[in-house]
């Protein structure tokens, strides 16, 4: 099996059989353009995973969504790879796609990681795809001086505390079952499974508004006047930019990371302006709420919404962080209800909004619990050091 790296396809790489051929995908110019059917059966792959894993395709990247965030490359070198038959001739079609790794490589900060993850159509398992593709992956990290990888995968629901067969990260909170796809596979590859994160969905319309409407008032209370929310969408004010670069920043390190390999990346102004027409383009709406310190007039936490604005069913609770030296006033309550209030003006259709925490991260799921978020599955974090 030959695989080739986008910028020097003679170039092959190791490989466990002769029954796949993986590539790097060339973005394409356009969705309807002549060379987007790999593009488009990546994202296709992406899709039959989604649904197969969880019941639904909200975690599906739509192409063109996919395409501009891919087009970005001021801060991370985002790469697709797709596997196909090894007898097929010429350029792969969409349908001839059956399996795709995302992988992605931080160009700021974080330059020693890669994080990816394999995905493979369910009807094509246990024949050699993922491995093919996770092949391709570390060597083109490895080539790019990568020392640390992290893979991703889903699993749906956790096993109870008393299940006989689990693993757990060494933080020693979340399941996962032990004979669940993806495990055998990371271990065998000698990764490690440094953290789990719980995926929470919050559905609506919500049993009870008024609930939400009881604790922004009781954490509007606590907090007192000397810290108030403001709102922006889409942009953040000029007047505020550089405060929020630097919680941004901060949120690099402040959650809990577990074992795994990250350093602070910091975030420049131009970074986020970068990242708000990246939202524009993809066509995601972005709503922030942040709270400022009257006294010293400082942001001191935020919390994001991720909108796309084709898909009005659906939405992503995204970062929310404290500053350290402004917890304890229920600021963290405070901004999510706040969005939540919000949200019922904004995206009155809204069905389902999506959100990952580490699972040691208990007061922020505490908050998320009270609101009404439902645990929904475990994202396993798989590590593996190659230096």
């Amino acid at each position: 099996m030959s695989t080739t790296q986008g910028t020097n396809p003679d170039r092959t790489l190791p490989t466990p059989s002769d029954r796949w051929t993986v590539s790097v995908v060339a973005l394409p110019e356009s969705l309807e353009s002549q060379g987007a059917e790999p593009f488009l059966g990546a994202c296709d792959v992406q899709h039959a995973v989604e649904t197969a894993t969880w019941g639904h395709g909200d975690l599906y990247l739509p192409p063109e969504m996919r395409l501009a965030i891919m087009r970005d490359a001021s801060t991370t070198e985002r790469l697709a790879l797709v596997a196909t038959r090894a007898d097929i001739e010429g350029e792969p079609t969409r349908e001839d796609v059956v399996g795709a790794a995302f992988l992605a490589m931080e160009l700021t900060g974080n330059t020693h990681l890669a994080t990816f993850d394999v995905n493979v159509r369910p009807d094509a398992l246990r024949s050699g795809v993922g491995t093919a593709l996770a092949d391709a992956v570390e060597a083109i990290a490895a080539e790019r001086g990568r020392t640390t990888l992290v893979l991703d995968v889903g699993h749906a629901g956790e096993p109870p505390a008393d299940a006989e067969d689990v693993v757990t990260p060494p933080t020693g909170a979340g399941r996962i079952a032990g004979d669940a796809p993806g495990v055998a596979f990371a271990r065998g590859r000698g990764y490690v499974l440094e953290q789990g994160e719980r995926y929470s969905v919050l559905h609506f319309p919500l049993a009870d508004d008024g609930v939400v409407d009881r604790f922004l008032a009781e954490s509007l209370a606590a907090a007192g006047p000397d810290y108030e929310a403001v709102t922006w969408y889409d942009r953040c004010p000029d007047e505020l930019v550089g405060q929020y670069a630097a919680l941004s920043t901060l949120m690099s390190t402040a959650v809990p990371v577990a074992g795994l390999d990250l350093v602070e990346h910091v975030v420049t102004v131009e970074e986020v302006r970068q990242t708000e027409q990246t939202a524009r383009d993809s066509g995601n709406d972005v709503m922030t709420t942040a709270v400022r310190h009257r006294p010293s007039g400082e942001l001191v936490g935020y919390s994001e919404i991720q909108m796309p604005s084709s898909y009005g069913f659906l939405a992503f609770q995204d970062d929310t962080l404290v500053a350290p030296a402004h917890r304890g006033h229920r600021l963290g309550m405070l901004l999510k209800a706040q969005n939540l209030v919000a949200l019922r003006t904004l995206r009155p259709e809204l069905e389902r909004l999506h959100t990952w925490n580490a699972e040691e991260n208990r007061h922020m799921l505490s908050i998320n619990e009270a609101l009404g978020f439902a645990p929904t599955g475990v994202v396993a974090l798989w590590q593996k050091r190659v230096a």
